[in-house]
């Protein structure tokens, strides 16, 4: 596959039918249908994306104009934000798990002027949002959604829009994208919104293909390119799925299977056996804290083996390994380490780590299983990738790694990280002061303050806005300590605090499982609510932020925690679709009870 296709590409959707006419019969998006994993070849997804292109043009779609998608991950979603762009038009994501209220601030701010729609189940935030704004009256649906609730929206199905004369279409879509340059705007991808209303933060084609040609070399050059395969699990209306779950593997020429999602994604891993899966830390936290818990289980040799390999990744990331620790190494490769791949699928030759920062010791623990860890950093605004660890480049965890090639990174006097390259975003949709406020002289100002290692890689302390300034005006970075403390068993979310105050407190979520194991070894019925009142069980939780302050400097320690009612979650709007958590909402909900603590 030769990667300087991309380079030279003009647009996404031209490099995608360069790769189909390369790749043909290979397989393109694979997904589970009745149960069985079922494949469309690169060559059957461009017929469809050029079918669905011409279709969009027919009822009536013009230059320029913004769809939406709100779909779970699947081959059509693809396979539709191709068609979007090869029909002269701009996609426009949506998650899933959106309420009316959402849809209706994207559907407004965006102007869309149709909406693919994945199940009837979707709809019932849909269709209400679009009646009420008036937008995006054109609903294609991919699955069949009840015609009765339509009212004057008008419903086309999916097969209709992807039927008829594939030579044809493709003929008009090779004439069109002709004028597509890599400045034009690909998509309009808005924020999460940890703060505030989501933004339109709009990309154009240079942006997202500057990242695919950077992100491709690191895996050609440090990792072999072979018949790469991608598990894609975060939703793709999120701009880092988005570029390295979705754009990545097409300037691969890999295949895309998709996970049914995360009850299943243990089976899912063993069955697709990809080479490469995307995946934000919060996720690896859960899965570390299952892999530690079922080797605790398996006797005596397994706990010792755990303790090795705990150890060498506490070495690794504090860059202690070397000849001293080739026996752990060669002690692992004979045990540990096979089981552990074959989890993953037996071929995985890098976890890709984005999102979010990465706590060190949970990307340690990965890289002493042997399983090479490769933690990105960036943010929408930037296609999203600015950096990665790579082989090459020296992996250290607690650094993002050296700036992507065609990346200009500088520090702030404030600390701020500042970058300029194609990556940057043309700008907010509709909001040219944000715009202004933002790239500065061509330097987009990324929210986020670190600084530069001896050897050019960046390692990021806290988002401004974020950063906990306590009453003495010491500088607390709260990501790093909630990083910590959900390390312990006994936690499983938090969110830390302390702006303006003499000292750190916390929100604790207890982790369920470890509170079952506690409720019967202390011969208390489970009941999360009841537990919490119990002075055993709090005094267990303090126990666990003990241990965390042990290796916090003395402004940082959590002196003191309150219990939450609920886990944060996406349906309580306390955490983004990513997993992230929002700290304006949790401070509404918890506020009074944070303040009690002094």
């Amino acid at each position: 596959m030769e990667l300087s296709d991309i380079d030279n590409a003009t647009s996404l959707v031209a490099l995608f039918l360069q790769r189909a006419d390369q790749r043909g019969d290979k397989p393109f998006l694979t997904a589970k249908i009745d149960g069985e994993w079922t494949s469309i070849s690169y060559a059957e997804a461009a017929d469809k994306v050029c079918l669905l292109a011409e279709s969009l043009r027919a009822i009536g779609l013009r230059d320029g104009d913004r769809v939406m998608i709100v779909a779970e991950n699947r081959p059509e979603w693809c396979i539709a934000d191709l068609a979007i762009m090869a029909a002269g038009c701009i996609t426009t994501p949506a998650y899933t798990t959106n309420t009316e209220r959402d849809h209706s601030h994207i559907l407004d701010d965006s102007g869309a002027s149709a909406v693919f729609v994945g199940n009837a189940k979707l709809t019932k935030a849909l269709f209400p949002a679009i009646m009420k704004t008036g937008r995006g009256h054109h609903v294609i649906a991919i699955d069949p959604v009840p015609s009765s609730q339509s009212g004057s929206i008008d419903l086309h199905r999916w097969e209709e829009m992807t039927t008829g004369d594939a030579a044809a279409a493709r003929k008009a879509v090779d004439a069109r994208i002709a004028d597509i340059k890599r400045r034009d705007m690909a998509c309009i991808i808005y924020t999460s919104g940890t703060s505030g209303a989501p933004r339109g933060v709009m990309l154009h084609h240079g942006a997202i293909l500057h990242n695919v040609s950077a992100a491709a070399n690191v895996i050609e050059h440090d990792l072999g390119w072979e018949e790469e395969r991608f598990l894609s699990f975060l939703p793709l209306s999120h701009a880092f799925e988005h570029t390295a779950g979705f754009y990545l593997p097409l300037g691969l020429g890999a295949d895309i299977w998709f996970s049914e999602g995360l009850d299943k994604l243990s089976s899912n891993l063993e069955e697709a056996s990809p080479t490469v899966m995307v995946v934000v830390p919060r996720l690896f936290e859960v899965l570390r804290g299952k892999m530690i818990k079922a080797i605790e289980k398996q006797g005596s040799v397994a706990r010792f083996l755990l303790g090795r390999a705990l150890s060498l990744g506490e070495k690794q990331v504090s860059g202690r390994d070397g000849i001293m620790t080739r026996p752990d190494e060669l002690l692992l490769s004979a045990t540990l380490r096979p089981k552990i791949r074959q989890r993953f699928g037996g071929r995985v030759k890098a976890l890709v780590s984005g999102g979010a920062p990465l706590n060190p010791e949970v990307g340690g623990f990965f890289q002493a299983m042997g399983l090479t860890m490769l933690q990105g950093y960036g943010q929408t605004e930037s296609a999203p990738v600015i950096a990665c660890n790579y082989p090459s480049a020296g992996i250290k965890l607690d650094t993002v790694g050296p700036p992507l090639p065609g990346v200009e990174v500088r520090i702030a006097e404030d600390g701020e990280i500042l970058v300029r390259g194609e990556l940057v975003m043309l700008g907010y949709w509709q909001r040219p002061e944000d715009t202004e406020a933002t790239i500065k002289d061509g330097w987009l100002h990324t929210g986020d303050v670190g600084h530069i290692d001896d050897k050019g890689r960046i390692k990021i302390t806290d988002r401004k806005k974020d950063i906990i300034v306590n009453d003495k005006g010491d500088n607390v970075a709260p990501q790093k300590l909630e990083g910590m403390l959900t390390l312990q068993p006994e936690i499983s979310q938090a969110m830390v605090s302390g702006d303006k105050k003499p000292y750190m407190v916390a929100l604790i979520v207890p982790d369920p499982e470890w509170a079952v194991l506690w409720a019967r070894e202390n011969g208390e019925a489970f009941d999360m609510a009841a537990l919490q009142d119990l002075p055993a069980f709090r005094s267990a939780i303090k126990a666990a932020i003990d241990r965390t302050n042990r290796d916090l400097s003395v402004i940082e320690k959590v002196r003191k925690f309150v219990l939450a009612d609920e886990p944060f979650t996406v349906d309580n709007d306390m955490m983004t679709p990513t997993m992230k958590i929002r700290r304006m909402q949790i401070r509404e909900n918890y506020q009074d009870q944070l303040d009690a603590l002094y």
